[in-house]
């Protein structure tokens, strides 16, 4: 565990009294981002004299939270570029849940402090129990169906945030803000619309309190956390001399934008790096169709061309190439973005993807897909559409999933396929020809593509042309001819 008193000189321990912190933000999903993004600028604030603390809650897994626990609330972040290292231990952290072995009680009980005035979360998309074709609350999620049973005892996050914020009303205690942290377009929108359409299930009167009392400031986060290895792990003690089960490592590179909409006080966020605006969606439209776009296109196209980790990827010349064209020739023209240098942003993100110290995998990135391509992928390839303008990088992405999804790499290995419809997905994989057929079936996903895409004749032909061409060339190949013909 980590021992404060035997670290290297060079480690940035909190120089604040941490006893003087309140828990003022609780925040559900202690995952790796979170560790190294929204706690980092909180504990920056808290060496400047900030009491707002942070409550952490994990609904499923408890062994973080227990590894937390038993060294004193405190972890250690990592930044990491080529040539140097930087650790600093984070402190702002004064409460610790686990919704399973603590009861989910406890975490309704931990929102309900008076003093907490902000509950956030980073869960992922699929924590939101929602359609990403559409934004709107899923109402036949298992989880959503359990929680209009059983209302003081959910299981979602949606069906947490509304028990909370109903105890929270029976005592008259003052509203707090519910601020989403994940990759989604317009993700504070998201986050009202399901638990207002939750709450309307119980009564329109809850959710008219919901929307003239609760707000859903959107937020726009970006930095690469790769996830931990038993490798990393193991350096990290040899440089530390005490282990860290907690650790995270990042990149360098943080940003986050905030739209200003808090209804009951907020951290100085903006003294922590942070940008406080009042409208976050062109940042988000560009992080998401840029980066995380230009993410999952090298995620499925690099595993399935043997490339472990993006930084493998950009040493492949051709896949570097694609990836800058697809942020600046594809996805760039369909953004609101203004007075925003884009051709230097590719630059930038390309000399991120670069960085040899960050090993973030492409199987990791490659996770969830059902619910990342509608935002970083489908949204622009409509835009291009409607313009009748060309984006075969994008259409190129779609086929690389498709391919992927279809669960055999090109060594004839079994991809294990994760994602919140991977049944669906082995479903359609399994009752398709491969080809043209697997093609049309998987556009049939309409939590996915919607009603419209699979009636777009240019975009069918493309996608399976695409589809084919990865099936018989491979990804190298495919990629080579595209960029070559461009």
């Amino acid at each position: 565990m980590l021992a404060l008193d035997r670290l290297p000189a060079d480690v940035q321990c909190p120089a604040y009294d941490r006893s003087q912190l309140k828990t003022r933000m609780v925040h559900i999903g202690f995952g790796a981002f979170h560790r190294a993004h929204q706690a980092l600028a909180s504990d920056k604030l808290a060496a400047q004299g900030s009491d707002w603390g942070y409550c952490e809650v994990n609904l499923n897994s408890g062994a973080l939270i227990q590894a937390l626990r038993q060294q004193d609330l405190l972890y250690t972040l990592t930044e990491m570029a080529d040539d140097s290292l930087n650790t600093r231990v984070i402190g702002v952290v004064t409460q610790a849940l686990h919704g399973k072995g603590d009861g989910i009680d406890a975490v309704i009980e931990a929102m309900s402090q008076p003093d907490v005035a902000i509950v956030s979360m980073t869960v992922t998309e699929k924590g939101y129990c929602y359609m990403p074709s559409s934004g709107k609350l899923n109402p036949d999620h298992p989880d959503i169906v359990h929680d209009l049973e059983n209302p003081t005892q959910p299981r979602s996050l949606p069906g947490l945030i509304l028990a909370a914020i109903i105890r929270r009303r029976e005592r008259n205690l003052p509203p707090f803000s519910v601020m989403s942290c994940d990759n989604m377009p317009e993700n504070g929108h998201v986050t009202r619309n399901v638990i207002t359409q939750l709450a309307e299930q119980h009564s329109h009167n809850l959710a008219d309190y919901i929307q003239t009392h609760i707000t859903f400031p959107s937020t726009m986060v970006d930095r690469i956390v790769p996830a931990m290895t038993d490798a990393a792990f193991d350096a990290l003690e040899a440089r530390l001399g005490s282990s860290d089960p907690v650790a995270v490592e990042a990149e360098p590179f943080f940003q986050w934008v905030i739209e200003d909409n808090f209804v009951n006080g907020r951290p100085a966020w903006e003294n922590a790096g942070a940008e406080l605006v009042s409208d976050v969606l062109p940042f988000e439209e560009m992080k998401l169709r840029m980066l995380n776009g230009s993410h999952s296109f090298l995620a499925y196209l690099g595993f399935l061309a043997g490339y472990e980790h993006i930084s493998d990827c950009m040493a492949d010349s051709n896949f570097r190439t694609a990836a800058r064209a697809l942020m600046l020739q594809d996805q760039a023209p369909t953004l609101r973005t203004q007075g925003v240098d884009l051709e230097a942003y590719a630059d930038s993100l390309i000399a991120r993807y670069e960085n040899r110290a960050i090993k973030h995998r492409t199987y990791q990135i490659a996770t969830d897909g059902t619910q990342k391509l509608p935002q970083r992928l489908l949204d622009s390839v409509r835009w291009h559409l409607r313009n009748g303008t060309s984006c075969d990088y994008l259409m190129l992405g779609v086929a690389a999933w498709m391919r992927y999804v279809s669960g055999v790499d090109e060594q004839g290995q079994t991809i294990e396929i994760r994602d919140p419809l991977k049944d669906q997905l082995a479903s359609i994989v399994a009752h398709s020809d491969e080809g043209a057929q697997r093609v049309e079936a998987l556009l049939r996903l309409q939590a996915v593509f919607g009603d419209d895409l699979r009636y777009q004749t240019a975009f069918v032909s493309r996608v399976t042309e695409l589809y084919k061409q990865l099936n018989a060339q491979g990804a190298r190949a495919t990629v080579q001819a595209l960029v070559t013909q461009a």
